[in-house]
């Protein structure tokens, strides 16, 4: 925890004086509003059962309680936040005064909600990154998404942690670390890890710290914390919603989506944030993602509330295309649920449609992105690192009374270095240095960017050939098999169940789905599908731009059948799992029946 948490933690212990005094991390299932969705919320709050001040405190309280670390009770803590919001309480208050003079400002009015560090906040509160180099002066401007939250009545409970920089520093970056704030660790299970940039929120969300909270993605940094921590993540279109005010990776592919426990309330959360028409701010909120361009226009009947495509029997009659993505090279355990999972797809009524794998039920196996294509976008790489050098320079110039305000890339390279100990503990900038390294032409080919995707020989990619590259990519697959197929949907494995956070090595992904769609912009949504040994595993329905009505009926179809995260709640254990890891109890002579007792000098370790 930094100083500046402790801070702020210690101004909301005031401000909660009047509460019992805290329970231990033991007493998580007392908390009253456990798992509590925006519609029962808002039900109580309507028949005048509950205030938002009550909830906000509530919440507040149980972020006290179990995310930060106890070390009198032993307890590491889920250390998903970086600040509280010391106006929450404030805020609240007004918006109950409001609803009590018959005002409610939308479906949001009273909730409490996170939001990821990344998103700018006019207020008391910092907007880091995770970064030291931003920390300092607030943000001089609310980002379109916390005006938007404003306006609908939200109240901003605080900041989470983040992969710092959105897990764009290192390619030996570990998920859920921060020089501000620190790892973040899974609710599931302490050790594991919350997968991500968008980690905190993730954790959070699933640790019941706020009824929703929001997080960003370039390539699956909504999806993944969500998969890993067992929540619904949406990551909508490219320009649904604004990343004015968000610290970027790249204006291509950078996307704000929300975190819910339920498939509703993400529903709910993303109408209220979204900018269905150009906000002024963000060019991508007039037009249409990489994907679209040139093809299509945006369309002009963007829903405003997406609650109304939730549909428990939405999967009957959809047919879906399954794509493998890799989880066949995974533990035989991972592979057997997800099979089991694409049984519950078509128990359900859907038509599943196997487009690759061992035995697929197409033949030839469908290519995403197209014959010869190694599965992956060539370019992606690229483009991001080309984009982020220029946007965040664009950043920093709207912020002040910040080491890095009115930087560069290159100041930022300068910040690091000079802060290394507590900025590269554990892993380097090698990103940051391939992308400062790049030629600034758009048009001059990149050196280690090669076509083929592999080795690294030119002919290489230029930037506006790795963005011609990225949208073929995507056209020739979520598209393509759409099109082909007749498709509602493509379906895949998010990402593998979470690893245990490893400070030496890094992140261990397995496999992901999430570059299926991100290139080109296009949106998809990870809902609870299963779990291995208690830890969490999701699939992910992927559309074409603008589709979020079509796959938010999906997931909740899907969600409505399986009840995968009412089964499986966090249990805040240190490990997961839990039990068998030590062996069995050694077996006593003499009837003694104490099996926990052990003879003087055993050790688990000797052989």
């Amino acid at each position: 925890m930094t100083s500046r948490m402790a801070g702020r933690i210690l101004l909301i212990a005031l401000l909660l004086a009047p509460l019992a005094a805290q329970a231990g991390p033991k007493d998580k299932d007392k908390f009253p509003f456990l798992e509590w969705t925006v519609a029962k919320l808002q039900a109580e709050m309507a028949a005048g059962r509950l205030t938002s001040e009550k909830l906000t405190r509530a919440y507040i309280q149980r972020i006290q309680q179990m995310d930060q670390q106890d070390a009198d009770a032993d307890y590491l803590g889920v250390n998903s936040l970086i600040e509280l919001n010391p106006d929450a309480i404030a805020i609240a208050k007004e918006m109950d005064k409001l609803r009590r003079k018959g005002t409610v400002l939308g479906p949001l009015h009273g909730i409490p909600v996170l939001l990821k560090a990344n998103i700018d906040t006019a207020d008391n509160m910092q907007t880091t990154a995770g970064s030291l180099g931003l920390q300092g002066t607030p943000a001089l401007r609310d980002s379109t998404i916390a005006a938007n939250l404003r306006a609908g009545g939200a109240v901003i409970l605080g900041k989470t942690n983040l992969s710092e920089w959105a897990n764009f520093r290192s390619f030996g970056s570990i998920s859920g670390w921060s020089a501000v704030g620190g790892q973040t660790h899974n609710p599931y299970g302490l050790d594991r890890n919350p997968c991500g940039s968008s980690s905190g929120s993730g954790a959070a969300e699933s640790a019941n710290f706020a009824t929703l909270s929001l997080g960003t993605e370039t390539d699956g940094s909504v999806v993944c914390p969500a998969n890993a921590n067992g929540v619904v993540g949406i990551k909508p279109t490219v320009g649904l919603t604004s990343r004015a005010g968000v610290v970027p990776i790249s204006h291509t592919q950078d996307t704000v989506g929300p975190h819910g426990r339920t498939v509703a309330d993400a529903a709910v959360a993303l109408g209220v944030i979204q900018s269905p028409s150009f906000d002024g701010r963000d060019p991508a909120t007039g037009g249409v993602p990489l994907g679209w361009q040139g093809r299509f226009p945006r369309p002009t009947n963007i829903p405003t509330d997406y609650t109304k495509f939730l549909n428990a029997d939405g999967l009957r009659g959809a047919r879906l295309g399954v794509t493998r993505q890799g989880i066949d090279s995974g533990p035989a355990q991972v592979v057997a649920k997800f099979d089991a999972v694409l049984d519950e797809l078509r128990a359900a009524g859907a038509t599943v449609i196997q487009l690759d794998g061992a035995n697929p039920d197409v033949s030839p196996p469908f290519v995403f992105g197209g014959a010869g294509s190694p599965g992956f976008a060539v370019g992606e790489l690229l483009v991001l690192e080309f984009d982020f050098r220029a946007d965040v320079q664009t950043y920093f110039a709207t912020r002040k009374g910040v080491p890095l305000a009115g930087g560069t890339l290159q100041t930022g390279i300068d910040f690091n270095n000079a802060n290394m100990d507590a900025e590269m503990p554990f892993f380097n900038q090698d990103i940051w240095l391939q992308a400062e390294a790049l030629l600034t032409d758009p048009n001059a080919p990149q050196n280690g960017f090669p076509v083929s995707g592999s080795g690294t020989a030119c002919p290489c990619l230029s930037y506006n050939a790795a963005i011609a590259a990225d949208k073929t990519f995507t056209i020739l697959g979520i598209d393509q098999a759409l099109s082909m197929f007749n498709l509602d949907a493509v379906v895949a494995p998010t990402d593998g169940p979470a690893w245990s956070t490893d400070l030496v090595y890094g992140d261990h992904f397995v496999f992901g789905s999430s570059g299926l769609g991100a290139p080109g912009g296009y949106p998809y949504v990870q809902v609870p599908a299963t779990n291995i040994f208690g830890v969490p595993m999701g699939i992910t329905f992927f559309g074409t731009a603008f589709s979020e009505g079509k796959l938010i009926t999906l997931a909740s179809g899907f969600e409505a059948v399986t009840h995968e995260r009412v089964k499986n709640l966090p249990q805040f254990t240190p490990t997961i799992p839990d039990d068998h890891i030590a062996g069995e109890p050694l077996n006593f002579p003499h009837g003694n029946s104490q099996k926990s007792q052990k003879p003087d000098g055993w050790h688990p370790h000797h052989m």
